[in-house]
């Protein structure tokens, strides 16, 4: 019986666009301020570990590197071409690619279904000429590809970060922001991938690809339609790692919009809705939290319970958290008595001893430590929010209870203890809303 769904592409058929052993640059230019020049450098700053070949016929070289006319001018073996030359000669210029045993192309160039008929008559040839020639292909109208850990920046802007998210994203600027946000925070990514138009390679291919890859704890995925819905759902179904989809289009103008923006059908919302339960994928309702239940869930173990304590220096930050960890499912239990007297004989007297537990605007990082001890026994989960500038604050944070670092209002302080949280593997979180709405995500 014939498979109810199109087959995945394969390992081998992917390594080519994420751990390729060459790169051709097809469209490299000389000026700066095309992209021809800047992915090119990109590959070069980013150290890729292989050979990088430009293409250019009207140029000796690019960067100190040779240039050559075509493809078939290379003398070594590539295993990926980069492709940035106008819509009309891509689907001819896989041919020729495919010939000389290039095995993936990332297609940059814009023009295709996107723009209407006469840019899908040229997707189609391109998927003909890729399908001939035995080409995995991402785009065309993409921003390309980043492997820090390859590394491999067929992309912009240059970001070398690693990480353990993989981001796939349909939208070129939505995925490179969460990149940024992570490198900012010293958090990097596993790879980034943007779809663009999804002639050839789609999402189910990159879940199935990145569910097996060994850098990746969790997908993040923008979304604005799936291209092979019985295919989508096997991914879905096979993949054992934990999934966040923001899925854009939710209303009836937001899908028309997706569906002129990369020809995307994005189907009615309460479709995804049941999808996404139905598999426990966790779904995000705004950029923050993509980028926030990524981070949780890459980062925290899972809550065995949902029994949270809530530790402050700030009581309106404290409300705040409560508030949110009543609504998803979160118990701000109370305070055990006999935990509650021996904090009462160890804190200051002004501290507010309960659940949330209030160490003022008098806290220090011992304070924290000293209620830790105290009450990890007894909860699942100890919110500690840092609500004024707390210096070694990331020296007595722990994992055992799981312990979630929010920190806000610390100015520099914050900033310097957020990068030292970070470089420990332990995430921070800027508000007491997104820590908690993230923080129920591992319940």
């Amino acid at each position: 019986m014939p498979s109810p769904f199109p087959s995945f592409k394969s390992k081998e058929a992917l390594q080519a666009l994420f751990r390729p052993s060459s790169v051709a640059v097809i469209g490299a230019s000389t000026a700066p301020e095309k992209l021809g020049y800047q992915i090119f450098k990109n590959l070069l700053d980013a150290g890729f570990p292989g050979k990088v070949h430009p293409i250019n016929p009207k140029a000796p070289e690019i960067l100190g590197c040779p240039c050559y006319s075509n493809i078939d001018a290379v003398p070594d073996q590539v295993d990926l071409a980069v492709i940035i030359i106008p819509a009309p000669l891509v689907a001819d210029t896989i041919r020729r690619c495919g010939s000389r045993g290039v095995k993936g192309a990332i297609v940059i160039s814009g023009g295709f279904s996107e723009t209407g008929p006469e840019g899908e008559v040229m997707q189609e040839q391109l998927v003909e000429a890729a399908q001939e020639s035995k080409m995995a292909v991402i785009g065309p109208n993409c921003q390309g590809v980043n492997n820090p850990h390859h590394p491999l920046c067929a992309s912009w802007p240059l970001l070398t970060r690693r990480g353990p998210v993989a981001v796939i994203s349909q939208s070129g600027t939505v995925g490179a922001a969460l990149m940024d946000w992570a490198s900012q925070e010293e958090l990097g990514v596993s790879t980034f991938v943007s779809l663009g138009n999804r002639a050839d390679v789609d999402e189910a291919d990159l879940i199935h690809y990145f569910a097996q890859d060994p850098n990746t704890e969790t997908i993040a995925i923008y979304m604005e339609g799936v291209k092979v819905a019985p295919k989508f759902l096997e991914a879905v179904r096979q993949c054992q790692k934990p999934l966040v989809i923001l899925k854009a289009g939710r209303t009836p103008k937001g899908r028309k919009a997706a569906e002129s923006h990369t020809r995307s059908l994005a189907g009615r919302d309460e479709v995804y809705e049941g999808v996404f339960r139905q598999f426990s994928v966790h779904r995000a309702n705004d950029l923050e939290q993509l980028y926030d239940f990524s981070k949780a869930l890459s980062y925290l173990p899972r809550l065995k319970g949902p029994r949270l304590l809530i530790v402050t220096s700030s009581g309106g930050s404290a409300i705040l958290a409560t508030d949110v960890a009543e609504m998803t499912g979160l118990d701000v239990a109370s305070l055990p008595d006999q935990v509650a007297q021996r904090l009462r004989e160890v804190l200051p007297k002004h501290c507010i001893v309960g659940n949330p537990l209030d160490l003022t605007g008098d806290a220090t990082a011992q304070m924290y430590r000293q209620v830790v001890e105290a009450a990890a026994s007894h909860f699942d989960a100890i919110a500690l929010i840092f609500g004024d500038p707390i210096p070694g604050a990331s020296e007595v944070v722990g994992r055992d209870p799981l312990q979630l670092v929010i920190y806000l209002g610390g100015a520099e302080v914050e900033r310097q203890e957020r990068l030292l949280f970070h470089r420990k593997g332990i995430p921070v979180f800027p508000t007491p809303e997104r820590g908690i709405q993230a923080l129920s995500h591992l319940l």
